[in-house]
């Protein structure tokens, strides 16, 4: 229930009608909460408090109820007359309590055993959810990237309007060739175009992240751009590292069960009954029966079944360190990368400024050769086209830098 309430409560904040915008912490937010593994955590839970309490009632007293007739063809006899022949039929209903008395721990080592695994279990829910911020981060700025590119030909469009405005009126004067204001409408048809492709593609990516956060997330929603800091210090805080320590913790766990197997057990035990014959086996009538007891029972030699089980332990736990090796080999590798691509991304948006200005003083000296019909519209087109190309690439770098920053923390942890 209250899982449902923050999740209707973000929904609302999200996509009411006030406020259409989307973070990329939201998106991870409704992917935590909304996913249907995310479900498991609780359930997990609630397995494991069934099967604490089922461990928990070994401690509490054993009743059984028995009732048995019988009837065997011989007797133990006595060879005197005065004491009569035992009954070949025999009858007794009785209830045997057994109550555990000590049993060196076993219970209470079954029950961390059980916890520990649910613990595992539930870091490895967190661990299959953490790794979908990748796919999150995918869609997020790919949105991002064509909202940004749509900007731009919004843009390129209001310029090349305008433009086309300038080139009727010197066609109408006599300056401008006629197949000049042509030329200008079929580059604003092809921007058209190109809008259209951006309105279908952007809908793509909004069914698939909303198939992921399992919402519906409206095309009309706007995502805001992301500014990440990458964090510098060497922690690493993934979520697979606190896997494998829960994972050592289970085997140490498990070997303190086997620890446990083989200590003596110790059980108070009282049987109440009737029966014929009773306890005194050469009265044949119906006699109350009554006994109580301690039990104790040592397994003093198991044949080394216990070093073995601790012997594979200790190879898994070996095992488990190994893929532990890997994981951060392979995490190293993968932030080296991304780092690499950061300090790309950086230069290369370094340059695109410098392009950008040079291709924006070209644009201005082509716009007054067009003007005075020195060149063509075909001629300034190209000139044109050359600084918006040159800002979109900017802007493909520019996410492509915030996408590398936020795939950073994902890959450290944070």
């Amino acid at each position: 229930m209250k899982r449902i309430l923050i999740t209707t409560f973000l929904l609302v904040a999200l996509y009411s009608n006030a406020q259409q915008k989307l973070t990329l912490e939201d998106c991870y937010t409704l992917v935590q909460k909304n996913y249907p593994t995310a479900k498991q955590t609780d359930l997990l839970q609630q397995k494991s408090v069934f099967e604490i309490d089922a461990i928990n009632k070994g401690k509490l007293p054993k009743i059984d109820l028995i009732a048995q007739g019988t009837y065997q063809n011989q007797v133990t006899s006595v060879p005197l007359q005065t004491i009569e022949p035992v009954n070949k039929d025999q009858y007794r209903a009785n209830i045997d309590v057994n109550q555990l008395i000590y049993n060196g721990g076993l219970i209470d080592a079954n029950t961390k055993l059980k916890q520990a695994q649910t613990k595992t279990q539930q870091q490895q829910v967190d661990v299959n959810l953490y790794q979908l911020k990748s796919e999150i981060n995918q869609f997020y700025f790919s949105i991002l990237l064509l909202q940004e590119r749509k900007s731009i030909l919004l843009s390129k469009q209001e310029q090349l309007v305008s433009k086309i405005q300038e080139v009727k009126a010197g066609i109408k004067f006599g300056a401008i060739l006629p197949t000049s204001e042509k030329v200008l409408e079929a580059e604003n048809l092809k921007i058209k175009q190109q809008l259209s492709e951006i309105q279908f593609d952007k809908k793509r990516l909004f069914e698939n992240l909303s198939s992921l956060t399992y919402t519906t997330i409206p095309e009309n929603s706007t995502l805001e751009k992301v500014t990440v800091i990458p964090t510098i210090a060497d922690t690493n805080n993934r979520p697979e590292l606190k896997y494998f320590e829960l994972q050592d913790q289970q085997i140490e766990a498990s070997k303190r069960v086997i620890s446990k197997n083989n200590l003596p057990k110790i059980n108070a035990f009282g049987t109440a009954g009737y029966g014929n014959p009773g306890l005194n086996m050469i009265d044949n009538s119906f006699q109350p029966i009554f006994m109580v007891g301690l039990r104790a029972n040592w397994n003093v030699f198991d044949w080394n079944k216990s070093k073995a089980e601790k012997d594979a332990l200790t190879v898994s736990a070996d095992i488990l360190a190994t893929e532990k090796e890997a994981f951060l080999l392979n995490n190293t590798m993968q932030l080296q990368g991304i780092d690499n691509e950061i300090k790309k991304s950086e230069e290369i948006i370094a340059t695109d400024i410098e392009i950008i200005n040079l291709r924006e003083y070209v644009v201005q000296s082509a716009n007054s050769q067009l003007k005075n019909g020195v060149i063509t519209a075909s001629e300034y087109l190209v000139e044109f086209t050359n600084l918006y190309e040159a800002k979109t690439n900017q802007k493909i770098h520019e996410i492509q830098l915030d996408l590398a920053k936020a795939n950073y923390q994902v890959s450290k942890g944070y």
